[in-house]
């Protein structure tokens, strides 16, 4: 066999699948069914009932990734973010991860999550350029 590769910046959907495919066969195999599950917590608007902010986060191979977090201004500095996380980890406990990872930037909230015991297990510099891409993990067990 002798493959051809091509590049698009336009990849479709089924593109995508077709990558993850193999991928996800290939850890399956080596590392079991990741149970995947997903977790949104909605923050709503108290009067038009509208999904303001919120977190969005998978769980797989045991751990609880938090994809997104997102406060509004409105609601910031009221304990939002705090009562979010907290949720998280309560729903993590019940389907019984390990633990929680994150990514975040330096102009995000890093000392958020330190608040909150969450330990850096990395960084990248320069990402995006003059910041720090810094990511972050909480054990539960």
């Amino acid at each position: 066999m002798s493959p051809r590769i091509d590049i698009t910046a336009t990849p479709s959907e089924e593109d995508r699948a077709a990558i993850l495919r193999p991928l996800r066969a290939h850890n399956t195999a080596s590392a079991g069914d990741p149970q995947r599950a997903t977790l949104a917590l909605l923050v709503r608007d108290e009067h038009s009932d509208e999904v303001i902010g919120g977190l969005y986060g998978e769980i797989f191979y045991g751990w609880l990734y938090i994809e997104l977090l997102a406060i509004p201004e409105q609601a910031q500095g009221q304990g939002t973010g705090s009562r979010l996380m907290v949720m998280a980890e309560e729903a993590a406990r019940e389907k019984g991860c390990v633990g929680i990872w994150l990514d975040t930037f330096d102009f995000q909230a890093p000392d958020f999550y330190q608040k909150h015991g969450y330990t850096a297990f990395g960084e990248i510099a320069d990402f995006p350029p003059g910041h720090t891409r810094f990511y972050f993990q909480k054990r539960l067990v």
